[in-house]
């Protein structure tokens, strides 16, 4: 299982977040939002100067492409424990 994340900041933004975060997986720099879109994850307007954002989201896909599971939340300081997604994990072997 590999996390990836998707963000609307540049590549080198995000590449800053992840070193001073010391996040280890890649993050996709959708500047555009287009796969934002594609999972309808858009927040239009959620951001610093009403500025376009992903809603936060977290998938789990499976290696034949199918989203298995998925937690939404509409608050950015809300996100799924990493116990939650590994038991979700282990409940789709």
């Amino acid at each position: 299982m590999q996390p990836v994340a998707i963000s609307v900041d540049a590549p080198e933004v995000s590449r800053n977040l992840a070193s001073k975060a010391g996040y280890t997986f890649p993050i996709l720099s959708d500047p555009n939002a287009e796969t934002i879109r594609r999972y309808h994850l858009l927040h239009k307007g959620g951001g610093p100067e009403s500025s376009d954002i992903s809603r936060p989201a977290e998938f789990l896909v499976d290696s034949s492409s199918v989203v298995r599971w998925v937690n939404f939340t509409e608050d950015v300081r809300v996100r799924a424990k990493a116990d939650e997604m590994l038991a979700a994990a282990k409940g789709l072997k």
